[in-house]
């Protein structure tokens, strides 16, 4: 699918947080994922509770492709 950065995102939809486990604390690095309803073939946005406002844009095939499990992304924040 491509265009997935052209599509634009509507304001407060839930991100879900998966952490490495390595710190426990505020210092933990953790991904975040957010699910964008409504797009055909799916649209999922990963970003980095350390990086605010970074993201990459994964079709569902993408993150299916790249072993991302939205099941592992179990705390919303």
């Amino acid at each position: 699918m491509s265009g997935l950065y052209e599509i634009e995102i509507q304001p407060g939809l839930t991100a879900y947080k998966a952490c490495g486990g390595n710190q426990q604390s505020e210092h933990e690095t953790c991904a975040t994922l957010r699910e964008v309803p409504g797009v055909t073939g799916g649209l999922w946005v990963m970003g980095d509770t350390k990086r605010p406002g970074a993201e990459l844009r994964f079709s569902t095939a993408e993150l299916e492709a790249a072993g991302i499990d939205p099941s592992r992304f179990d705390t919303a924040v």
